[in-house]
This record gives structure tokens, sequence and C-alpha cells, in this order.
């Protein structure tokens, strides 16, 4: 369950309804979480997690599966558990998908981009594709 140090940690940023989440590179040398949306291949953290395959600067293979991992991301957020995402760069696809709990958390998807752009990196969202597929979260 949540720490006090998660709360400052680099790259925690504070959802819309007050869960917490982190975005990071994949390899960053971080404390644990207690689960982890892994956006890209590579070795996996020690700790839970789900892999969605998700190509560099595009969006999900399988949009289905996404929504379902960033639902399960949100929920378990939303009980006070560790959860962060992650992708190979920590930018474009960790940005998407901590919009797109953004969105899950009531922000409108254009919200949600400049919400992510200002809290967690000014390059987040990287493509209009992927600014796009926001529309389909829900």
């Amino acid at each position: 369950m949540a720490d006090v140090g998660w709360a400052d940690a680099p790259g925690v940023l504070l959802l819309p309804g007050g869960a917490r989440v982190r975005g990071r590179r994949l390899g960053s040398l971080v404390s644990p979480a207690d689960f982890a949306l892994v956006l890209a291949a590579g070795p996996p953290p020690a700790w839970p997690h789900r892999r969605v395959r998700w190509p560099d600067f595009w969006v999900p293979v399988d949009p289905d599966d996404a929504l379902d991992a960033l639902r399960e991301a949100h929920r378990r957020a939303l009980t006070g558990e560790r959860v962060e995402v992650t992708c190979r760069g920590g930018v474009g696809r960790t940005g998407t998908a901590l919009a797109a709990l953004a969105v899950l958390d009531g922000l409108l998807p254009a919200d949600a981009v400049a919400w992510v752009r200002r809290g967690y990196h000014p390059r987040a969202v990287e493509t209009p594709w992927q600014r796009r597929w926001l529309a389909r979260v829900h």
C-alpha cells in the first residue's frame, strides 16, 4: 500500500480524483510499486505488472486489452496502491497512458493531454494518433 515517500517521488502525479500514479522510463532505478503497467519490451520490474503491446510512437496493438489494463491500473490506484506506468523512454506511451488514466478519472481527452504535459513531461502524448486514441478511453 501507499507510503509517505511515494507522494514526493519523481514522476508521481496526483490524478484529478486524488489517486497517485507514477510515470517513468523502463529500467530506471526507482522504489518498488505495487503494480506496474509496462508498455514496452524489456526486463519487467520485480513487482506485479501487466504488459501491453504498444509500439513506440504509436497506439496499442490491442486497444481492448490496453483499455482493460488501464482500467485495472486506475482501479488499483483508487484503492491506494502504488501504481506506475512505464515504457522505454517514459514520454510518449507513458504520457498517453497517464493521460488515459486522467480521462478515466473524469477529464476530457484534450484537458488530459494538457494536464499530463503540465505535470509530467512537456512532450507527453507525442503523436497526433496518440491524442486521437485518447477519445476511445472511457
